[in-house]
Protein backbone atom coordinates (compact mmCIF):
# COMPACT_ATOMS: atom_id res chain seq x y z
CA UNK A 1 0.00 0.00 0.00
CA UNK A 2 1.22 3.53 -0.87
CA UNK A 3 1.08 5.61 2.52
CA UNK A 4 1.04 9.38 2.04
CA UNK A 5 1.65 11.57 4.93
CA UNK A 6 1.26 15.48 4.29
CA UNK A 7 2.33 18.73 6.02
CA UNK A 8 0.35 19.56 8.73
CA UNK A 9 -1.68 22.60 8.37
CA UNK A 10 -3.98 23.72 11.00
CA UNK A 11 -2.90 26.46 12.65
CA UNK A 12 0.37 26.13 14.75
CA UNK A 13 0.04 22.47 14.44
CA UNK A 14 3.70 21.18 14.05
CA UNK A 15 3.35 17.67 14.75
CA UNK A 16 3.77 14.81 11.85
CA UNK A 17 1.29 12.00 11.00
CA UNK A 18 4.86 9.80 10.76
CA UNK A 19 7.95 10.02 12.00
CA UNK A 20 11.20 8.73 9.58
CA UNK A 21 11.08 5.86 12.17
CA UNK A 22 7.61 5.10 11.91
CA UNK A 23 7.98 5.83 8.26
CA UNK A 24 10.64 2.81 8.23
CA UNK A 25 8.80 0.58 9.87
CA UNK A 26 5.90 0.54 7.08
CA UNK A 27 8.60 0.35 4.11
CA UNK A 28 10.29 -2.54 5.95
CA UNK A 29 6.33 -3.98 6.04
CA UNK A 30 6.87 -3.84 2.64
CA UNK A 31 4.86 -0.59 1.85
CA UNK A 32 5.80 2.57 0.10
CA UNK A 33 5.89 6.45 1.74
CA UNK A 34 5.16 8.97 -0.06
CA UNK A 35 5.97 12.44 2.10
CA UNK A 36 5.00 15.90 1.74
CA UNK A 37 7.98 17.79 1.64
CA UNK A 38 8.74 20.00 5.03
CA UNK A 39 6.24 17.70 6.68
CA UNK A 40 8.69 16.75 9.36
CA UNK A 41 10.25 20.51 9.59
CA UNK A 42 8.24 21.09 13.15
CA UNK A 43 9.99 18.12 14.49
CA UNK A 44 13.19 19.41 13.46
CA UNK A 45 13.45 16.66 10.74
CA UNK A 46 14.30 17.12 7.23
CA UNK A 47 13.76 15.39 3.97
CA UNK A 48 16.75 13.25 3.79
CA UNK A 49 15.86 11.46 7.14
CA UNK A 50 12.84 10.40 5.25
CA UNK A 51 14.73 9.65 2.10
CA UNK A 52 17.63 7.77 4.15
CA UNK A 53 15.13 5.30 5.41
CA UNK A 54 13.63 4.93 1.69
CA UNK A 55 10.47 7.19 1.36
CA UNK A 56 9.98 9.47 -1.47
CA UNK A 57 10.02 13.15 -1.04
CA UNK A 58 7.11 15.05 -3.41
CA UNK A 59 6.86 19.08 -3.55
CA UNK A 60 2.80 19.18 -2.82
CA UNK A 61 0.23 17.94 -0.24
CA UNK A 62 -1.99 17.79 -3.77
CA UNK A 63 0.24 14.99 -4.85
CA UNK A 64 0.02 13.14 -1.33
CA UNK A 65 -3.26 13.21 -1.65
CA UNK A 66 -4.07 11.43 -5.23
CA UNK A 67 -1.66 9.44 -5.31
CA UNK A 68 -1.64 7.51 -1.69
CA UNK A 69 -3.85 4.88 -0.71
CA UNK A 70 -3.66 5.61 2.94
CA UNK A 71 -3.39 9.44 4.33
CA UNK A 72 -1.87 9.43 7.94
CA UNK A 73 -2.17 12.56 9.30
CA UNK A 74 -2.41 14.36 13.05
CA UNK A 75 -5.41 16.91 13.35
CA UNK A 76 -8.63 16.16 11.05
CA UNK A 77 -8.88 17.53 7.51
CA UNK A 78 -9.03 20.97 6.96
CA UNK A 79 -11.68 21.86 4.18
CA UNK A 80 -9.02 22.30 1.05
CA UNK A 81 -7.77 19.12 2.36
CA UNK A 82 -10.93 16.83 2.32
CA UNK A 83 -12.22 17.74 -0.50
CA UNK A 84 -8.91 16.32 -1.80
CA UNK A 85 -10.00 12.90 -0.63
CA UNK A 86 -11.56 9.99 -2.63
CA UNK A 87 -13.94 6.56 -2.62
CA UNK A 88 -11.61 3.90 -1.76
CA UNK A 89 -8.84 5.79 -0.11
CA UNK A 90 -8.47 5.27 3.83
CA UNK A 91 -7.40 8.27 6.15
CA UNK A 92 -5.91 7.55 9.54
CA UNK A 93 -6.22 10.53 12.14
CA UNK A 94 -7.38 12.83 14.50
CA UNK A 95 -11.19 13.45 13.60
CA UNK A 96 -13.49 14.68 16.48
CA UNK A 97 -16.18 14.78 14.28
CA UNK A 98 -19.21 15.58 17.17
CA UNK A 99 -18.95 19.19 17.21
CA UNK A 100 -18.43 19.43 13.50
CA UNK A 101 -20.59 18.76 11.55
CA UNK A 102 -19.09 20.54 8.40
CA UNK A 103 -16.10 18.35 8.26
CA UNK A 104 -18.30 14.88 8.94
CA UNK A 105 -20.52 15.73 5.60
CA UNK A 106 -16.80 16.82 3.83
CA UNK A 107 -15.64 13.45 4.65
CA UNK A 108 -19.27 11.71 3.81
CA UNK A 109 -19.24 13.17 0.53
CA UNK A 110 -15.72 12.24 -0.50
CA UNK A 111 -16.44 8.33 -0.27
CA UNK A 112 -13.54 8.01 1.88
CA UNK A 113 -13.36 5.58 4.79
CA UNK A 114 -12.07 7.82 7.91
CA UNK A 115 -10.48 5.81 11.07
CA UNK A 116 -10.14 8.05 14.10
CA UNK A 117 -7.15 7.51 16.66
CA UNK A 118 -10.04 9.18 19.18
CA UNK A 119 -12.36 6.08 19.27
CA UNK A 120 -9.65 3.12 18.60
CA UNK A 121 -10.28 0.99 21.37
CA UNK A 122 -8.12 -1.21 24.12
CA UNK A 123 -8.72 -4.01 26.31
CA UNK A 124 -10.97 -2.87 28.95
CA UNK A 125 -12.48 -0.29 26.94
CA UNK A 126 -9.48 2.33 27.28
CA UNK A 127 -8.70 4.57 24.44
CA UNK A 128 -5.30 3.60 23.14
CA UNK A 129 -4.33 6.06 20.65
CA UNK A 130 -6.37 9.26 22.48
CA UNK A 131 -4.13 8.76 25.47
CA UNK A 132 -0.91 9.70 24.66
CA UNK A 133 -2.06 13.03 24.09
CA UNK A 134 -4.03 12.97 26.71
CA UNK A 135 -1.35 12.92 28.94
CA UNK A 136 0.44 15.80 27.13
CA UNK A 137 -2.25 17.73 26.99
CA UNK A 138 -3.23 17.24 30.70
CA UNK A 139 0.37 17.66 31.51
CA UNK A 140 0.03 20.93 29.53
CA UNK A 141 -2.57 22.11 31.08
CA UNK A 142 -1.09 23.04 34.42
CA UNK A 143 1.19 24.80 32.41
CA UNK A 144 -1.03 26.88 30.87
CA UNK A 145 -3.33 27.80 33.73
CA UNK A 146 0.14 28.96 35.30
CA UNK A 147 0.54 31.36 32.58
CA UNK A 148 -2.42 32.47 32.12
CA UNK A 149 -2.92 33.21 36.31
CA UNK A 150 0.07 35.61 36.03
CA UNK A 151 -0.59 39.45 36.18
CA UNK A 152 1.06 40.54 33.11
CA UNK A 153 -1.05 38.02 31.27
CA UNK A 154 -4.55 38.93 32.76
CA UNK A 155 -4.95 37.01 35.69
CA UNK A 156 -4.93 36.75 39.05
CA UNK A 157 -0.99 37.56 39.67
CA UNK A 158 -1.10 33.70 41.94
CA UNK A 159 2.10 31.77 41.69
CA UNK A 160 0.70 28.25 41.62
CA UNK A 161 2.82 26.82 44.49
CA UNK A 162 2.32 29.93 46.21
CA UNK A 163 5.28 30.56 49.10
CA UNK A 164 6.30 29.89 52.53
CA UNK A 165 3.47 32.02 54.23
CA UNK A 166 0.94 32.40 51.02
CA UNK A 167 -1.11 30.10 50.35
CA UNK A 168 -0.97 27.97 47.20
CA UNK A 169 -3.37 28.55 44.21
CA UNK A 170 -6.54 26.01 44.02
CA UNK A 171 -6.40 23.70 41.24
CA UNK A 172 -9.98 22.31 40.49
CA UNK A 173 -9.58 19.57 37.69
CA UNK A 174 -13.12 18.30 35.99
CA UNK A 175 -12.93 14.91 35.29
CA UNK A 176 -10.42 11.77 36.91
CA UNK A 177 -9.68 9.95 33.25
CA UNK A 178 -6.37 10.57 31.35
CA UNK A 179 -5.90 14.20 31.52
CA UNK A 180 -7.34 14.69 34.62
CA UNK A 181 -5.20 12.49 36.32
CA UNK A 182 -1.75 13.83 34.39
CA UNK A 183 -3.39 17.06 35.35
CA UNK A 184 -3.49 16.68 38.98
CA UNK A 185 -0.05 14.95 38.81
CA UNK A 186 1.75 18.36 37.76
CA UNK A 187 -0.15 20.56 39.80
CA UNK A 188 0.76 18.67 43.10
CA UNK A 189 3.75 18.72 41.38
CA UNK A 190 4.09 22.40 41.38
CA UNK A 191 2.58 22.71 44.97
CA UNK A 192 -1.10 23.63 44.16
CA UNK A 193 -4.12 22.60 46.50
CA UNK A 194 -5.96 20.01 43.96
CA UNK A 195 -9.27 18.58 44.19
CA UNK A 196 -10.43 16.25 41.12
CA UNK A 197 -13.74 15.56 40.40
CA UNK A 198 -15.40 12.20 39.09
CA UNK A 199 -18.60 10.53 38.91
CA UNK A 200 -17.33 6.90 39.32
CA UNK A 201 -16.82 6.17 42.89
CA UNK A 202 -13.92 3.21 41.88
CA UNK A 203 -12.11 5.77 40.11
CA UNK A 204 -12.37 8.42 43.07
CA UNK A 205 -10.96 5.05 45.00
CA UNK A 206 -8.04 4.45 42.52
CA UNK A 207 -7.14 8.21 42.30
CA UNK A 208 -7.36 8.62 46.03
CA UNK A 209 -4.78 5.61 46.12
CA UNK A 210 -2.92 6.88 43.78
CA UNK A 211 -2.00 10.48 45.41
CA UNK A 212 -2.03 9.07 49.21
CA UNK A 213 -4.30 11.82 50.30
CA UNK A 214 -1.88 15.21 48.07
CA UNK A 215 -5.38 15.45 46.52
CA UNK A 216 -8.95 15.63 47.43
CA UNK A 217 -11.50 13.75 45.75
CA UNK A 218 -15.27 14.60 45.01
CA UNK A 219 -18.32 13.00 43.63
CA UNK A 220 -19.03 15.59 40.86
CA UNK A 221 -22.57 16.78 40.81
CA UNK A 222 -23.39 20.61 39.72
CA UNK A 223 -23.94 21.36 43.59
CA UNK A 224 -20.20 20.24 44.60
CA UNK A 225 -19.08 21.45 41.29
CA UNK A 226 -20.38 25.03 42.34
CA UNK A 227 -18.93 24.75 45.45
CA UNK A 228 -15.31 23.93 44.65
CA UNK A 229 -15.34 26.67 41.87
CA UNK A 230 -16.31 29.82 43.82
CA UNK A 231 -12.27 29.87 45.76
CA UNK A 232 -10.72 27.87 42.21
CA UNK A 233 -7.93 29.52 41.00
CA UNK A 234 -7.71 27.16 37.86
CA UNK A 235 -10.41 24.81 36.46
CA UNK A 236 -9.61 21.89 34.30
CA UNK A 237 -12.32 20.41 32.11
CA UNK A 238 -11.03 17.09 31.35
CA UNK A 239 -14.32 15.19 30.59
CA UNK A 240 -14.89 12.94 27.64
CA UNK A 241 -17.33 10.54 26.49
CA UNK A 242 -15.64 8.91 23.96
CA UNK A 243 -17.07 9.98 20.07
CA UNK A 244 -20.16 12.81 21.44
CA UNK A 245 -19.98 15.99 22.53
CA UNK A 246 -18.29 16.85 25.88
CA UNK A 247 -21.01 18.21 28.34
CA UNK A 248 -21.23 21.32 29.94
CA UNK A 249 -19.98 21.18 33.45
CA UNK A 250 -19.65 24.93 33.82
CA UNK A 251 -22.55 27.32 32.52
CA UNK A 252 -22.14 30.75 32.34
CA UNK A 253 -24.38 31.79 35.17
CA UNK A 254 -21.85 29.73 37.09
CA UNK A 255 -18.61 32.17 36.34
CA UNK A 256 -20.46 34.48 38.50
CA UNK A 257 -19.53 32.55 40.91
CA UNK A 258 -15.85 32.06 40.25
CA UNK A 259 -12.98 34.68 41.38
CA UNK A 260 -12.49 37.71 39.27
CA UNK A 261 -9.54 36.82 37.00
CA UNK A 262 -9.21 33.21 37.71
CA UNK A 263 -8.83 29.99 34.68
CA UNK A 264 -10.50 27.86 32.81
CA UNK A 265 -8.39 25.55 30.80
CA UNK A 266 -11.12 23.45 28.50
CA UNK A 267 -8.88 20.50 27.85
CA UNK A 268 -12.34 18.85 26.19
CA UNK A 269 -12.64 21.32 23.40
CA UNK A 270 -12.14 19.22 20.15
CA UNK A 271 -15.23 17.57 21.62
CA UNK A 272 -17.31 21.30 21.98
CA UNK A 273 -16.05 22.10 25.07
CA UNK A 274 -16.88 21.51 28.49
CA UNK A 275 -17.63 25.08 29.82
CA UNK A 276 -20.77 26.98 28.38
CA UNK A 277 -18.87 29.72 26.93
CA UNK A 278 -15.82 27.72 26.07
CA UNK A 279 -14.90 28.14 21.95
CA UNK A 280 -11.92 27.04 20.25
CA UNK A 281 -8.60 28.92 20.51
CA UNK A 282 -5.23 28.71 18.94
CA UNK A 283 -1.63 29.06 20.36
CA UNK A 284 -1.16 32.18 18.58
CA UNK A 285 -4.08 34.01 20.45
CA UNK A 286 -4.90 31.15 23.33
CA UNK A 287 -6.79 33.27 25.70
CA UNK A 288 -10.20 35.34 26.20
CA UNK A 289 -12.39 36.96 28.39
CA UNK A 290 -15.93 35.99 29.61
CA UNK A 291 -17.42 37.69 32.36
CA UNK A 292 -14.29 38.66 34.18
CA UNK A 293 -13.06 34.74 33.56
CA UNK A 294 -10.04 34.28 31.33
CA UNK A 295 -10.79 31.10 29.27
CA UNK A 296 -7.80 28.88 27.41
CA UNK A 297 -9.09 26.86 25.20
CA UNK A 298 -6.69 25.72 22.80
CA UNK A 299 -7.71 23.07 20.51
CA UNK A 300 -4.56 21.12 19.51
CA UNK A 301 -2.61 22.02 23.03
CA UNK A 302 -0.07 18.97 22.04
CA UNK A 303 1.07 20.70 19.23
CA UNK A 304 2.83 23.08 21.15
CA UNK A 305 5.31 20.09 22.28
CA UNK A 306 5.13 18.44 18.56
CA UNK A 307 8.89 16.58 19.24
CA UNK A 308 7.18 14.83 22.24
CA UNK A 309 3.77 14.62 20.93
CA UNK A 310 4.73 12.91 17.56
CA UNK A 311 6.40 10.20 18.89
CA UNK A 312 3.96 9.37 21.79
CA UNK A 313 1.53 9.40 19.19
CA UNK A 314 3.24 7.53 16.29
CA UNK A 315 4.29 4.73 19.19
CA UNK A 316 0.37 4.72 19.84
CA UNK A 317 -0.83 4.24 16.26
CA UNK A 318 2.11 2.26 14.55
CA UNK A 319 0.54 -1.21 15.10
CA UNK A 320 -3.26 0.18 14.16
CA UNK A 321 -1.72 1.55 10.83
CA UNK A 322 0.20 -1.04 9.99
CA UNK A 323 -3.06 -3.58 10.43
CA UNK A 324 -4.69 -0.77 7.61
CA UNK A 325 -2.19 -0.86 5.28
CA UNK A 326 -1.59 -4.54 5.13
CA UNK A 327 -5.14 -5.64 5.48
CA UNK A 328 -6.96 -2.30 4.24
CA UNK A 329 -10.08 -1.33 5.94
CA UNK A 330 -10.98 -5.26 6.34
CA UNK A 331 -9.12 -4.62 9.26
CA UNK A 332 -11.61 -2.86 11.07
CA UNK A 333 -13.98 -5.65 10.49
CA UNK A 334 -11.34 -8.26 11.59
CA UNK A 335 -9.93 -6.14 15.17
CA UNK A 336 -12.49 -5.23 17.41
CA UNK A 337 -10.79 -2.44 19.06
CA UNK A 338 -9.80 -0.89 15.43
CA UNK A 339 -13.84 -1.21 14.49
CA UNK A 340 -14.93 1.81 16.65
CA UNK A 341 -12.18 3.88 14.62
CA UNK A 342 -14.22 3.42 11.78
CA UNK A 343 -16.29 6.66 11.44
CA UNK A 344 -17.08 7.50 8.00
CA UNK A 345 -17.51 4.75 5.58
CA UNK A 346 -19.42 4.79 1.78
CA UNK A 347 -20.52 8.03 2.50
CA UNK A 348 -21.92 7.46 6.04
CA UNK A 349 -21.56 7.95 9.52
CA UNK A 350 -20.72 4.31 10.90
CA UNK A 351 -19.53 5.09 14.34
CA UNK A 352 -23.54 5.16 16.76
CA UNK A 353 -22.24 7.98 19.64
CA UNK A 354 -20.45 10.24 16.05
CA UNK A 355 -23.78 9.68 14.50
CA UNK A 356 -26.06 10.57 17.97
CA UNK A 357 -24.07 13.50 18.49
CA UNK A 358 -24.38 15.04 14.85
CA UNK A 359 -28.47 14.34 14.40
CA UNK A 360 -26.93 11.46 11.50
Amino acid sequence: MLVGVPKEIKNHEYRVGLTPEAAREYIGAGHSVLVETGAGSGISKDDEEYRAIGAEIVDTAQEVFARADMIVKVKEPQPNEWVQLREGQILFTYLHLAPDPDQAKGLMESGVSAIAYETVTGPGGGLPLLAPMSEVAGRLSIEAGAHALRANNGGRGTLMGGVPGVLPAKVVVLGGGVVGTQAARMAVGLGANVEIFDRSIPRLRQLDEMFQGRVATRFSTTGTIEQAIRDADVVVGAVLIPGASAPHLVTREMLGLMKNRSVLVDVAIDQGGCFETSHATTHENPTYEVDGIIHYCVANMPGAVPLTSSYALGNATLPFGLALANRGIAACEEDPYLAPGLNVHQGRIVNAAVAESLGF
